[in-house]
């Protein structure tokens, strides 16, 4: 008999509830993956996963918060209460990495790239015949398998923001060549223009003296033609 009073036990139906819980994000995570991650449906999966996995969270810390809570329980029945907890609680480690994973790459590539390969297999099965100390071996270890993945990309940002300020700084200086140049070519122009006006000048003169020329001889020519 695992339980001394089990009354109308509360905590089983919760507990059953967020194993349905689980059911449910795991099949919307399934569905996400079969969509393109620019399409608006990946968007609202992805929305309503994220709001599930936070109220799954919020149940399995409930979960502990009411365990024993109004009945009386054995230690053996103690005990895999808080191994059933802790079996929750891998799950939605297990759940949030495949979220965070399929919202972070491209392709298997480049989850792999990011993440590294994994052998870790993540069936149900996983959680059977496992002692508490070993459930929380394995949270670590994915919890690990994260940090690693989450310092990867930070590498990669890093890089990309390296080129970005590299590209940055060849664009300001184009910038600043252009901005000569335009100023070159400015003052050029305005020596164009100069040049042009004396030249107008100097050609309106020359016109002016033909004139004085062609007069003088008109004026020569009637003088000469009067005396004879």
């Amino acid at each position: 008999m695992a339980l001394l009073n089990i009354g109308e036990d509360l905590w089983l139906l919760e507990f059953e509830t967020c194993e349905k819980l689980y059911r449910d994000i795991m099949e919307q995570l399934t569905l996400r993956q079969k969509q393109f991650r620019t399409s608006e449906k990946f968007s609202q999966l992805s929305a309503a996963i994220r709001l599930r996995l936070k109220q799954y969270n919020n149940e399995v810390e409930q979960l502990q918060q009411k365990l024993g809570a109004g009945i009386q329980l054995t230690p053996a029945e103690s005990e895999r209460r808080v191994r059933q907890i802790e079996v929750l609680r891998s799950k939605g480690l297990k759940m949030q990495k495949l979220f965070d994973d399929y919202s972070t790459r491209n392709n298997t590539d480049g989850r792999e790239y990011l993440l590294g390969a994994t052998s870790s297999s993540y069936d149900d099965e996983d959680f059977k015949d496992q002692t508490i100390e070993q459930i929380r071996k394995g949270q670590q270890r994915i919890l690990g398998e994260q940090e690693e993945g989450l310092e990867s990309l930070y590498k990669i940002i890093s890089r990309q923001k390296n080129i970005a300020q590299t590209i940055s700084d060849e664009v300001d200086l184009h910038n600043e060549i252009l901005d000569d140049l335009d100023t070159r070519t400015e003052r050029t122009n305005t020596r164009v223009r100069t040049e042009t006006e004396h030249i107008g000048v100097i050609d309106q003169k020359d016109n002016t003296c033909a004139y004085w020329i062609v007069i003088i001889l008109l004026f020569v020519g009637i003088v000469l033609a009067c005396t004879l």
